[in-house]
């Protein structure tokens, strides 16, 4: 990793008086600097997957996103900002998951991601990270072989139906997506008329009622409805429909992909279980036979 982090200094033509490691996990390490009295917060990507965060964080400045302004890149490093010394934003916290304020400034971010990127979409041709990529026969049959429900009709019903319901995957309304809502991933500014969220390795193409329920089903209630109201969540109902299902799916086959099958699937295996998760595909597929 010295090596790594000394060819990124000679790239980026840094000499920093100090740099602190923060973290270091699965191959992202990240690094506090300071360089002639700017901090800086350096990550380095040893994984070639894990970069498409800089890609990312270089589409969104493209589109005019708001985000932390890249103060420099290579092909495996990203140089950007240190938050927690700016004057103007600081991170977010778990009570800003019950502030209506906070919530109906960052809708405003998750409505310019959507509508801006629906019309990039449109215009341009990409391949992007797209979370229902992980729905395979072949995960599907590790995820029933993990769980231990190999006997659940839901398997050999999706597997029966697979090609079609790929193709109906396929039909969904696209835009670009963050993915990854948590509050320790949200900066807000001091005076809480700005709201937007960073760390972008999970950021790429998908239905924007995901990141709407990915939001709202971690803030508080009145924060949640602020939150809608203030996206303006009428017109979503095919996207919910589809995610009903779909966004259980993806979470069991990306988590039988884990070493120990995680906590955070745990109300998704619930729904396979009960029988729930079944009920949803028949609704979802019903309507795209109407």
């Amino acid at each position: 990793m010295m090596d790594m982090l000394h060819k990124v200094f000679q790239q980026l033509e840094l000499t920093p008086s100090t740099c602190e490691l923060i973290r270091s996990k699965a191959g992202v390490s990240v690094f506090r600097l300071e360089v002639s009295g700017e901090k800086l917060i350096l990550k380095m990507f040893e994984n070639p997957e894990d970069r498409r965060e800089i890609a990312n964080y270089r589409l969104l400045g493209e589109l005019r996103i708001p985000t932390l302004p890249m103060r420099g890149y290579t092909e495996e490093a990203l140089l950007l900002p240190d938050v927690t010394a700016s004057e103007e934003y600081r991170l977010g916290t778990e009570t800003d998951l019950q502030d209506m304020q906070v919530a109906k400034v960052l809708a405003k971010w998750y409505r310019r991601l959507h509508d801006t990127g629906r019309q990039y979409l449109t215009r341009n041709s990409v391949s992007l990270y797209d979370e229902t990529d992980v729905i395979t026969v072949e995960n599907m049959v590790r995820a029933a072989e993990v769980t231990d429900t190999i006997d659940n009709p839901l398997w050999e019903t999706v597997k029966k139906d697979f090609d079609d319901m790929k193709k109906k995957i396929a039909k969904l309304p696209r835009t670009l997506t963050y993915n990854d809502f948590y509050w320790d991933n949200l900066i807000v500014s001091k005076d809480k008329t700005e709201a937007f969220m960073f760390d972008y390795n999970l950021m790429g193409m998908g239905m924007a009622y995901g990141d709407v329920r990915n939001v709202i089903s971690a803030m508080g209630k009145e924060a949640a409805k602020a939150f809608c109201d203030a996206y303006g969540v009428d017109g979503l109902d095919e996207e919910k429909l589809a995610d009903d299902f779909l966004a259980h799916m993806v979470t069991l086959c990306a988590g039988s992909q884990r070493e120990v099958f995680p906590a955070w699937a745990g109300e998704s295996l619930e729904k396979l279980k009960s029988g729930k998760l079944l009920k949803d595909y028949e609704q979802w597929m019903r309507s795209y036979n109407d």
